[in-house]
């Protein structure tokens, strides 16, 4: 770490050729590497590997040397695969957004959260109306973004930023991913927003209380209490604005809702949704599909585009979404993410509760079975999108048109009974 750029290709060559030799001897299970090992490595590839990346970025070797000075590997993060060892296999999907849609609309955590939002959206009321002013965003969509990602900045965001993207640049099952955000960490650090002892994240490496990483940082956040420096991890006018210029360059439409829930009449197909399938809002109603509240689609919503949202198909809450909803999903590519955020909104804004259809007894399945449900159709010429083993909305349209043209009544949603028809 002492040397400097000047030095020449010399030491980058010898420190490159001993990594590889390094690499060679631990390549054989047997002989994977000790931890004491991998830590020698991993300073090796900091200096071998990542520094001249990081120079023809524009960092300096000063600050190259200051920023990885005390950063250590940290052996508890997931999906790690150190030197001498395989990748793990396919892993279950764990991640909160694909389970069952029930449990992940819990109603007293979504009536917590309420609370506290509509609480400190009376609390940052000024704040927020020159943040909507500023990028056309709801103050009501900010907050409830900022509640789910760090429960308003109360969660604990525990690791050190630069510990976890290092880590996970060197021995993760995605380095590119993390080598770039590292190599973005480093600018944030250059930049002076932050010193690197506050710059926590979570094990993912997302920063701060929007849950920005390291890329997103740079593009989106923004100094709105006008101190000087982007502050998302203390400052409650940087986070919020953040947030909302993230939405903003994204493509949230001012003056638009994220969408309403609806009844979708049984005579109607469910495999019309997507956003590609979009149509006026008022042309959805003259199919007979209106809002299940029993309201009339607001009149500034009629005459623009409506897309079909069927996230659990003919098993649960059914809605028509403006493109707001994908603007959310921006933020994490997720239906169910999407929904939340938006329900969540909602009370915040209004007062409002639950869906009024519940999610049925869906999303059980392993994602192997969706994924043979998935190949079975594109054998057949259907567009599923990415056969992943997540149950999107061209894998479930894709399916209810199956169903439609095999005499089935169409329920757009995988079960255990279209596994053994789909042949």
């Amino acid at each position: 770490m002492s040397a400097s750029p000047t030095e020449g290709g010399t030491l980058r060559r010898t420190l490159t050729a001993a990594f590889a030799a390094l690499l060679l001897l631990s390549s054989s299970p047997v002989l994977a590497a000790s931890k004491a090992d991998t830590e020698a490595q991993f300073r090796q590839w900091l200096q071998a590997d990542l520094w001249p990346e990081a120079q023809k970025s524009g960092i300096s070797q000063k600050s190259f040397t200051a920023a990885f000075a005390d950063v250590k590997l940290n052996w508890d993060l997931p999906d790690l695969v150190p030197p001498g060892t395989k990748p793990p296999g396919e892993r279950k999907q764990s991640q909160a957004e694909f389970s069952s849609p029930g449990a992940y609309f819990s109603e007293k955590r979504l009536q917590g959260l309420a609370a506290t939002g509509r609480s400190l959206a009376k609390s940052h009321a000024a704040t927020l109306r020159r943040i909507e002013k500023a990028y056309g965003v709801p103050g009501s969509i900010i907050v409830a973004i900022w509640g789910r990602e760090s429960g308003f900045g109360r969660a604990k965001i525990p690791h050190p930023v630069m510990d976890v993207l290092a880590t996970k640049a060197f021995m993760s099952t995605r380095p590119d991913l993390f080598r770039r955000e590292l190599v973005a960490a480093l600018h944030i650090l250059d930049s002076g927003d932050v010193r690197e002892a506050d710059m926590k994240g979570s094990w993912a490496g997302a920063m701060g209380q929007p849950q920005f990483l390291p890329t997103s940082f740079l593009k989106y956040a923004v100094d709105f209490d006008g101190d000087g420096r982007r502050d998302i991890w203390t400052s409650v006018p940087d986070t919020l604005a953040s947030i909302a210029n993230y939405l903003s360059e994204k493509g949230w439409q001012r003056g638009r809702d994220w969408g309403f829930e609806v009844k979708i009449p049984q005579d109607i197909s469910c495999a019309q949704e997507g956003p590609d399938l979009a149509k006026p809002i008022a042309q959805w109603a003259t199919t007979g599909i209106e809002r299940i509240s029993g309201k009339a689609f607001p009149a500034r919503e009629t005459k623009a585009d409506g897309m079909m949202l069927v996230p659990a198909g003919r098993h649960g809450p059914e809605f028509i979404v403006t493109p707001n909803f994908y603007v959310i999903k921006e933020y994490n590519n997720s239906d169910l993410y999407a929904l939340f955020i938006g329900n969540l909104a909602d009370r915040i804004s209004s007062g409002s509760g639950a869906f009024k259809a519940g999610f049925g007894d869906v999303g059980k399945m392993l994602r192997s079975d969706v994924l043979h449900m998935q190949k079975a159709l594109q054998a057949k010429g259907y567009d599923v999108g990415k056969a992943d083993g997540l149950a999107g909305y061209k894998t479930r349209r894709s399916l209810g048109d199956w169903q439609a043209k095999n005499g089935l009544s169409p329920t757009c949603f995988p079960d255990a009974g279209l596994k053994a028809k789909l042949r």
